[in-house]
């Protein structure tokens, strides 16, 4: 082992995306990859929603149904690899948490069959699975009463952790947090580019990480 002089050097982009429902998660990852440049290709959980946004330029989609144990992320990933997709966008990797045949549902079922009951020695068999799922997520959604500009009080939608595991967000380099306005909090951001910014998704977003990549 020895130590070396720190550089920068060609990087690759882990961008996670979370957000209540509607609030653009999918149309954001796309408007990003597109200002990114390159193939792209989508691994879709949600329903065919991906192909909504076809209009906005070329990308290819596969479908992931239940179950979702994470063995068919990895395939999917691996997969899009092997093609030579140069960005993979997964929408949702909150499927593969709490959907059916995901891993809080394995964690449930290896507790009852092997471990009776014991929910903590399932997780020995889980997480190695989840570790290597490092997207889009759904966050859990409240509503609020807020005063809007006329004075006059509003129910609004608003986004909190995402479904997923605590901590997920320390797996990417740069974590957006889209709001029911589609405005992006940036709660970890470690190429220094969006710090204390608040701002819309758009191609420029994709191009200006791009060129910090580089």
């Amino acid at each position: 082992m020895t130590f070396r002089k720190a550089e920068r050097r060609k990087a690759k982009l882990r961008l996670g995306i979370t957000g209540p429902a509607g609030s653009g998660k999918t149309y954001g990852a796309l408007l990003v990859a597109f200002g990114l440049g390159g193939n792209i290709a989508m691994i879709d959980t949600e329903n065919g929603s991906g192909d909504l946004y076809a209009s906005l330029g070329d990308y290819d989609i596969m479908n992931i149904n239940a179950p979702y144990h994470p063995q068919k992320y990895l395939a999917a990933i691996h997969d899009a690899e092997q093609a030579g997709y140069d960005i993979i966008i997964i929408d949702s990797l909150s499927h593969a948490w709490s959907g059916e045949g995901g891993l809080l549902d394995m964690q449930g079922k290896i507790a009852d069959t092997k471990y009776r009951g014991n929910s903590y020695a399932a997780w020995r068999e889980v997480t190695p699975w989840h570790n290597k799922l490092i997207a889009t997520m759904r966050s859990k959604t409240e509503y609020i009463q807020v005063e809007n500009e006329r004075g006059k009080t509003e129910i609004r939608k608003v986004g909190l952790a995402p479904v997923q595991r605590d901590g997920m967000d320390y797996e990417f380099g740069v974590f957006f947090d889209l709001s029911g306005s589609h405005m992006v909090n940036v709660s970890k951001d470690r190429t220094s580019l969006f710090d204390g910014k608040v701002f819309e998704i758009s191609p420029e977003i994709g191009k200006v990480l791009k060129r910090w990549l580089g």
